[in-house]
This record gives structure tokens, C-alpha cells and sequence, in this order.
């Protein structure tokens, strides 16, 4: 077996074997195995929109969107349609290739599910990849997503299983790795990962990486965040993690899923440029980019490409929209509109 053939198998004790290793051993393996089966100089760039910002039941310690904590977030309804092709075309328009829209729910209500599926319908016709992150999905939303062509469904992980009791108590980990599940069955791809710098330990870390390694499938895309710190959650005065230990996490994720792309998520605003330097040296060849994540802050798109050019880093391309098409479909949205479709409905807060 070679040092990047695809395992299912790993042991706790084999991760933190990895994480131990000196950082120049375990910069050269990651690197060495991101080479190849990647373009190192190549780098995938997602724009991530908040399309329902919230009012969220659940508990995550670490969200602002959550309606149990005070963090002065307005609350924002559904967006409407024209808003959201409208940032879709501005992504596109800034480089990235992908484009995912969140909302801030336990899960998606059955009213909601027309309005998603055109949403999908009409973002992908733009020529880019879609992805969405609507909380729990059963298998009969899945599929409905899956056949409205949605490509990417994230959910995730966020900890360890012995971890995550400490962040999260409103849904198990058994129903985050159920909705996975569900995508993986309809045939989308699953986007899944996890938060570090929770006052985790590194064997939790390792717990993470795990669990998501030793799917029968690895995640197609694992986006590993550093957490983002905000007033008026539990989390908010969490010690910072150190800097190499997130470098650690990247690389060793590189090593345990070749072919996944690990993507520098939340926390990048915080980052320095040497520290994302060595990111995408470790393994890294994705991000998500705009002046905000969800909710809290990114930095902006020309401080990402000033730094790419300095790293002699290049950005994945997409495929172009037809004008043609793209014209009829901003026509037929505006003509849903004039005619009052149901498919454009105020969206109730909660």
C-alpha cells in the first residue's frame, strides 16, 4: 500500500502518530501526496451566501445564528431570488466556481423545498457548481435536491463524537452522519468537516479526521474552520489555538483523504498570509471568499488574489455561462415575479 492510497481503516492511535511527527516530516509527506494528485498551484474558489440568517433553534456553542444566544444578529427572511442570482453572477464575475448558499435551520420545512429546488436550478444554469448547507435532510429532500441537480450538500461534523456533547446537545452526532448518509444515497456530493480551536484536544482533532476518513467514501470536499469567536456565544472567550496545530490539522487531513479538497474555511481572517502559506503547501487547495462567511467577516476578495499571485497560486477555472441562456433565465425570474408565483413567498423568519 503506498503512503496515498485510499484508506477507510484508520486508528486513533495511527492519527496522532501523523499529528506527532515533526512539522517538516509531516509538511513533506502531506505535500508530497497533494502533489500527486493535485495541481499544487491550483486553488478552488467557493463564494458561500447566506440565503436564511437566523433565528436557528439549535445550540452550537460556537454559531451567532443562534436564537438562544444574544450576539446582536439581525434576523433575516428567505432571500428572494433576483438577490441570490444576483450574488451568484458577482461570484462568478470574481473567479469562483462554486456557489453555496446556507441557511440558518434545523432543517429545510417541506414548503421550502419548491423555492430551493428552483434556486438550484437557476444558480447551476449560471455554469457553476452549487452546494447547500440547510441543517438535517431526510432521504426524501435529498433526492429532491439530488434531482434538481445540486452538486455539493455540506454538513459538518464539527468535533469529535466524545467532543461534540460539549458544543452541540440539540441534535446527535448520529443524525449529522445520518443526513450524510441520505446525501451520499441520492448521489450528491457530501461536503463535511469540522471546527477547530473549540477547546478541543488534538486527540480530538484526530477523532474528526477520523471519522470522516473512515467513511465508506471520503468527503469530496472537507472544509476544517478555525473557530471564529463572537460575542454573546459560549465560545467567545476560548483561547486561541495555536497556528501550527491548525497547519497540523490541514496536513494530516491531506494524508488521511487524497483526493478530497481540504478547504481553508471560517477563521481565514484571523490567518496570516505565511500561515496560509503553509496551508496550502500542507494540502489545502480550496476557499471560500468574500468580505463575509455566513455571518462573520473574510477577508475580501483582492487580499486573497494579491496574496495567490504572491504564492504564484492560480485559481481553478469554471465553465462559462452561454448569455443567451443566462438571459433567459434572468427573464423567466423576473416573470415569476411579475406574475406573483408561489415560488416567491415570504419565507417565515423561524
Amino acid at each position: 500500500m503506498t503512503d496515498s492510497a485510499l484508506r477507510h481503516d484508520w486508528t486513533r492511535e495511527e492519527i496522532g502518530t501523523l499529528f506527532n511527527l515533526p512539522m517538516n516530516d509531516l509538511l513533506f509527506r502531506a505535500h508530497s501526496i497533494h502533489r500527486e494528485h493535485f495541481d499544487p498551484n491550483e486553488v478552488q474558489v467557493s463564494r458561500l451566501l447566506s440565503i436564511k440568517t437566523g433565528a436557528c433553534p439549535e445550540d452550537c456553542k460556537y454559531c451567532p445564528q443562534s436564537a438562544r444566544y444574544d450576539t446582536g444578529l439581525e434576523k433575516e427572511r428567505l432571500l428572494e431570488m433576483e438577490l441570490v442570482l444576483k450574488e451568484a453572477r458577482n461570484a462568478r464575475a470574481a473567479g469562483a466556481t462554486r456557489f453555496c448558499m446556507g441557511a440558518a435551520w434545523r432543517n429545510p420545512k417541506e414548503k421550502d423545498m419548491p423555492y430551493l429546488i428552483t434556486m438550484v436550478r437557476e444558480v447551476k444554469s449560471l455554469g457553476m457548481e452549487t452546494c447547500m448547507t440547510l441543517g438535517m435532510l431526510s432521504p426524501g429532500q435529498a433526492d429532491e435536491l439530488a434531482e434538481a441537480g445540486l452538486d455539493y450538500y455540506n454538513h459538518n461534523l464539527d468535533t469529535s463524537p466524545e467532543f461534540y456533547g460539549d458544543i452541540i446537545t440539540t441534535r446527535t452526532y448520529q443524525d449529522r452522519l445520518d443526513t450524510l448518509d441520505n446525501v451520499r444515497a441520492a448521489g450528491m456530493k457530501v461536503c463535511s468537516g469540522g471546527i477547530v480551536g473549540m477547546g478541543e484536544t488534538q486527540n480530538d482533532r484526530a477523532g474528526l479526521l477520523q471519522q470522516l476518513a473512515n467513511m465508506e467514501k471520503h468527503p469530496d470536499s472537507v472544509p476544517i474552520n478555525m473557530l471564529v469567536k463572537v460575542a454573546g456565544t459560549p465560545l467567545a472567550q476560548q483561547e486561541d489555538l495555536d497556528p501550527l496545530e491548525f497547519v497540523r490539522t490541514i496536513a494530516v487531513a491531506r494524508i488521511m483523504m487524497p483526493l478530497s479538497r481540504v478547504r481553508l474555511s471560517a477563521g481565514r481572517e484571523k490567518m496570516s498570509d505565511e500561515m496560509q502559506a503553509m496551508c496550502f503547501f500542507a494540502g489545502a487547495n480550496s476557499i471560500f471568499y468574500g468580505c463575509k462567511l455566513l455571518t462573520t467577516p473574510n477577508p475580501e476578495e483582492n487580499d486573497d488574489m494579491a496574496l495567490f499571485k504572491r504564492l504564484g497560486l492560480k485559481v481553478e477555472q469554471g465553465v462559462a455561462a452561454d448569455p443567451a441562456q443566462e438571459k433567459a433565465i434572468l427573464d423567466r425570474v423576473a416573470a415569476r415575479r411579475d406574475k406573483a408565483d408561489s415560488l416567491f413567498y415570504d419565507a417565515s423568519v423561524v
